[in-house]
């Protein structure tokens, strides 16, 4: 039934990336399936095409969950999936908060571009925002939980079973979550960009190379003339930290959600 395994995903700093390829190997394994196609879209040239998959592929498609949806930039690109009749697995990537409906409408991507869509996950990933909040994940524990999901999705294949599971989420989609301040007043980071330490900057244009809506300026990295979706990864990839954000609004929400969110929040799949 499954000829090739398909990790279709966007990551800005890997905790998705490692999701998906974690799960598609295992699925592999136990389907003892050779050929695994991998296309990260995190890119704006990347995002320039758009895979054709069809029946007889597994797509696994994963991102990152931003205000409790899928992120809205990506929504004209994920609106052009043409899949054929392929199954499908949607992954959320949240950050110790709440997937709160991220995973459903990515589902419903899916399906609307032609998807069967037999399980889905909402997966832990370090917060972009922070190096407190689900630090490290997906950790040791997360791996674990992602190879008996995989090996579960790979059962229920082999039983010629495409059905459709239940997951978590609302439709119709709540709006999109708003930061608030302890008086419940909003904070609005949309226009936030991030500063560079010229004393600490080398010049290496990581930043403006792998910046997912290429915001940044390549010839003057300390430049950010384009929109940023507050990724971080130009922050956490930095090899001499020299990037970071002074937004007394952005600053306040990242400490908020460490107070609130320092826990270990769990995991959940549907097979």
């Amino acid at each position: 039934m499954i000829n090739r395994i398909c990790t279709f995903y966007f990551t800005g700093t890997d905790t998705t990336k490692t999701v998906v390829q974690t799960l598609a190997q295992e699925i592999a394994k136990n389907l003892e399936i050779d050929d695994i196609f991998d296309y990260n879209f995190t890119t704006p040239e990347a995002r320039e095409e758009m895979p054709i998959f069809s029946e007889g592929d597994l797509v696994i498609t994963g991102v990152p969950t931003i205000a409790g949806r899928v992120p809205n930039l990506l929504l004209p690109y994920l609106g052009k999936i043409e899949a054929n009749g392929a199954l499908g697995v949607p992954i959320g990537l949240f950050g110790n908060r709440n997937i709160d409906d991220c995973l459903v409408e990515l589902r419903d991507l899916m399906k609307n571009g032609g998807m069967n869509i037999i399980a889905g996950g909402a997966f832990v990933g370090e917060h972009s925002f922070s190096e407190i909040l689900a630090k490290g994940r997906p950790d040791n524990k997360d791996i674990e939980i992602i190879k008996e999901f995989g090996k579960k999705i790979a059962e229920k294949i082999k039983n010629e079973d495409i059905s459709e599971p239940e997951m978590v989420g609302e439709v119709p989609y709540r709006i999109y979550y708003t930061p608030r301040d302890r008086h419940g007043n909003g904070i609005d980071i949309r226009k936030v960009k991030p500063k560079t330490d010229m004393e600490k900057c080398i010049d290496c244009k990581l930043c403006a190379e792998i910046c997912p809506m290429g915001a940044i300026d390549f010839k003057d990295v300390s430049q950010t003339p384009g929109i940023c979706m507050k990724c971080c990864a130009c922050i956490k990839k930095c090899p001499t930290d020299a990037k970071y954000f002074d937004d007394e609004g952005y600053l306040y929400h990242a400490h908020e959600l460490e107070d609130l969110y320092e826990r270990r929040a769990e995991v959940e799949y549907f097979v």
